[in-house]
């Protein structure tokens, strides 16, 4: 990609194990309240499930001014209408999901190690996750937390765009940013609160939000 990414400060991941609502109800909510970065994550979805989602989440989000990225599945990115596609470590490595989705479309990439992140940082992913920072119970088998001085030890690694994930709550991201990440991407935190709209207002006003999808 030959355009740098600025990142919203929040973005918030619609896990479905989590959602008691609707996945649309909740990225309305979402939307609504100023979210305007977002994945859609179903680990135990099927194929035609996922997909039909997805094509209504980008054709309910993009009009909006959100950005929509679908976990895991490239193919579906692209079926979908998706902004891009987020890859983990047991994914499509970052090249194969970008001839897949194309030059266009957003390729963002999980990280859990220094070696990790920087065969990562040496793709043309447009950005890097990093975690978890935090102990997270979003994931059955998460991966050690590597805390927020991993971020600042990175930093320096690439200009790309890092987004920290794993464990972050109102209380402790602030900290995530303040260690060099240019985006928090927030789960539990969001999506069990009493009001999602609400506790997303407080990490945009908490952190700012640069509202920017990509620019050079």
């Amino acid at each position: 990609m030959s355009m740098r990414l600025v990142l919203p400060r929040l973005y918030v991941i619609l896990d479905s194990a989590l959602l008691n609502i609707p996945v649309q109800d909740c990225a309305q909510e979402l939307a609504d309240a100023g979210v305007r970065l977002m994945q859609y994550r179903a680990k135990t979805a099927l194929a035609r499930d996922l997909l039909n989602s997805s094509r209504k989440l980008a054709l309910q989000l993009n009009p909006l001014g959100v950005s929509f990225v679908v976990n895991d599945r490239a193919d579906v990115a692209v079926l979908a209408g998706a902004t891009g596609v987020h890859v983990g470590q047991d994914d499509l490595e970052v090249e194969q999901a970008r001839a897949l989705v194309g030059a266009e479309k957003w390729v963002g990439v999980s990280t859990h190690t220094l070696e990790q992140f920087r065969a990562a940082a040496a793709t043309s992913a447009g950005y890097v996750a990093v975690g978890p920072v935090f102990a997270t119970s979003s994931k059955a088998k998460p991966d050690p937390v590597i805390g927020t001085e991993f971020i600042r030890r990175v930093r320096d690694l690439t200009d790309k765009p890092i987004v920290g994930i794993g464990g972050i709550t109102l209380e402790n991201a602030a900290s995530v940013i303040g260690a060099g990440a240019d985006c928090v991407a927030v789960i539990s935190d969001v999506l069990r609160a009493p009001n999602r709209g609400r506790r997303a207002k407080q990490f945009l006003e908490l952190l700012g939000d640069t509202n920017h999808s990509a620019t050079a």
